[in-house]
């Protein structure tokens, strides 16, 4: 099992519940409104003035052969639209009740 941690602009919403839809996982936390900026470019997403767009945040723990299938599909959302910004990480998970 891993933990698969995405933070994304939330134009890509719907994009990330078909990729989670297609992979057939059920289960994830979402956050809609979160904050940041990019490690390496792009523009920072603070929801203010300066900076009015925003992110959303959301992590699945899923089977170890779902994560490859879904980050690629990530992979392509990111390449057809870069300057959104989508980010994943995957975690193992050690422990789980």
């Amino acid at each position: 099992m891993k933990a698969v941690f995405v933070s994304y602009d939330q134009a890509h919403a719907d994009e990330i519940q078909r990729a989670l839809g297609h992979i057939q996982q059920r289960g994830f936390t979402l956050w809609e409104q979160t904050q940041g900026r990019g490690s390496v470019n792009g523009d920072p997403h603070l929801n203010s003035h300066a900076w009015p767009s925003n992110n959303a945040s959301l992590l699945s723990f899923m089977d170890d052969q779902k994560v490859a299938p879904f980050l690629d599909l990530l992979r392509k959302l990111d390449a057809d639209r870069p300057m959104l910004g989508l980010r994943a990480f995957v975690l193992p998970v050690e422990d789980a009740m």
